[in-house]
């Protein structure tokens, strides 16, 4: 179960960013994940719960926004989406594509925090 590692990669990167902000809690995290990620999101939101607790993170949500393998069709002169993982070819023309553009992504897209007022 690599997710494990990812997701305690990821609480380590978010907890140094918050870091910057003192007494900010995190409400959410939001991740890009490819489909060629090879990343079970179901894991990686069981790994989220567990490697959260007793850190910045704790409470907090993990959506993960999961993006389609998107090729570039040098017939069609255009960039597709795939309809499934089995066959790279463009599903306009029918021609094989090996120009990946999108799909392979495992990022931190956005971290929203609470930021805690200080009492003047």
């Amino acid at each position: 179960m690599h997710e494990l590692s990812i997701v305690a990669s990821i609480v380590d990167t978010v907890t140094e960013s918050v870091a910057a902000y003192p007494g900010a809690r995190v409400v959410e995290v939001r991740l890009r994940v490819g489909a060629l990620a090879s990343v079970i999101e179901d894991s990686l939101q069981f790994c989220y719960g567990i490697a959260t607790e007793g850190t910045p993170l704790e409470g907090s949500r993990l959506v993960v926004n999961i993006l389609p393998v998107v090729v570039h069709c040098a017939a069609c002169a255009a960039d597709v989406e795939l309809e499934g993982l089995q066959s790279f070819r463009c599903p306009c023309c029918g021609e094989p594509c090996s120009d990946l553009r999108q799909g392979r992504e495992l990022e931190i897209e956005a971290i929203e925090i609470d930021e805690v007022e200080e009492a003047v």
